[in-house]
């Protein structure tokens, strides 16, 4: 992705900001360090981070007394960028609360930001929720980039296939065989309809105790789904920005919620529409997983997986262990990416 071109005055302009926010945090950083020194500061606290504004978080308190409350919290300049999802250590301060470290991810996903450079959206994520439906059609080759974002980001990938009154015999002919090949890969496969109600008691068994995310195109009903696991979902906003003490806040970014009948669930609209981002050619072979054991093996380091002899992709289609349609959507999504490249 190439940076936007910025003239003499633009660029003084941003210079300008970016030192006002610097000068900003210096301050705040020191305020902290004052109160720190000063004892102002309580003692040191597991949290989770529930959402963010700018140099502020919403922290749910995990220990003791405190456990359930919100405490909008300042942070740390050399954290660095936490998102929704983090694991924080928290004290109290007289206006809220301070983020003083942030715990290990073990996932994260990311997206690029104007400038081209991936910024992390969430973290701690258990599995991504791929939202699929008879209506818009679902094409193998979106699932694809779906499946491959997920398996880089080390989230374990969940197949829905929601809006399950709309099947008849004409998109079953297509939607059996599709489900059927990523089912034998080994996805896990769900059915659901919020509109007759079905499949919900499966799907909310598969997000229980796990933090999870629903991504799809356009018209799959990931909103629907969301409206019916988290029942009251703006109220639930509002309720959040009342225990922060600090009044109502609308914002685009990731929140995380608790669902009543277990789990955790992130959602904004940017990740619903979570794709294949910024992925190198290695990245998109290593997101192909049934590849995984061919992968290294070919007669020649450099194999481009076309016409060269002792190609291991190649013999594994010929025994029928990799499916044709698996491997040219593959090839698709490579030349897409070196076009980016």
């Amino acid at each position: 992705m190439s940076k936007r071109k910025v003239s003499r005055r633009q660029s003084w302009r941003i210079e300008k900001i970016q030192k006002e926010r610097t000068e900003r945090a210096n301050r705040l950083d020191n305020l902290i360090d004052e109160r720190l020194e000063g004892g102002e500061l309580g003692v040191e606290q597991n949290g989770l981070v529930i959402s963010h504004f700018g140099k502020q978080l919403d922290v749910e308190a995990l220990d003791g007394d405190e456990a359930g409350r919100i405490i909008r919290c300042h942070m740390r300049t050399h954290l660095g960028q936490l998102v929704t999802g983090d694991r924080v250590i928290w004290r109290a301060s007289p206006d809220g609360g301070v983020v003083v470290a942030v715990r290990p991810r073990h996932s994260q996903l990311q997206r690029p930001n104007n400038h081209g450079e991936l910024k992390p959206v969430a973290a701690n994520i258990d599995q991504i929720i791929i939202t699929l439906a008879p209506e818009p059609r679902a094409h193998a080759n979106l699932i694809d980039r779906y499946l491959i974002a997920a398996e880089i980001s080390g989230i374990e990938p969940i197949l829905l296939l929601n809006k399950t009154d709309l099947l008849n015999d004409l998109n079953r002919a297509w939607l059996e065989p599709l489900l059927a090949l990523y089912q034998d890969i080994g996805y896990k496969i769900l059915h659901a309809s919020t509109t007759e109600r079905q499949g919900l008691v499966e799907l909310k068994a598969t997000l229980d105790e796990r933090i999870s995310v629903f991504v799809g195109q356009s018209g799959v009903g990931k909103s629907s789904l969301v409206n019916t696991l988290l029942p009251g979902v703006d109220l639930r906003i509002g309720a959040l920005s009342e225990q922060s003490g600090k009044g109502k806040h609308t914002t685009t970014t990731a929140r995380l919620f608790h669902l009543p009948d277990g789990g955790d669930l992130i959602d904004s609209p940017g990740i619903r529409e979570f794709a294949l981002w910024h992925m190198s050619p290695d990245e998109v072979l290593e997101g192909f997983r049934e590849f995984a054991p061919y992968v290294g093996h070919c007669r020649f380091r450099d194999c481009q997986h076309e016409r060269e002899p002792g190609c291991a992709l190649k013999q594994a289609i010929e025994e029928g262990n990799i499916t044709e349609q698996r491997f040219l959507s593959y090839k698709m999504i490579l030349n897409s990416v070196d076009e980016k490249l």
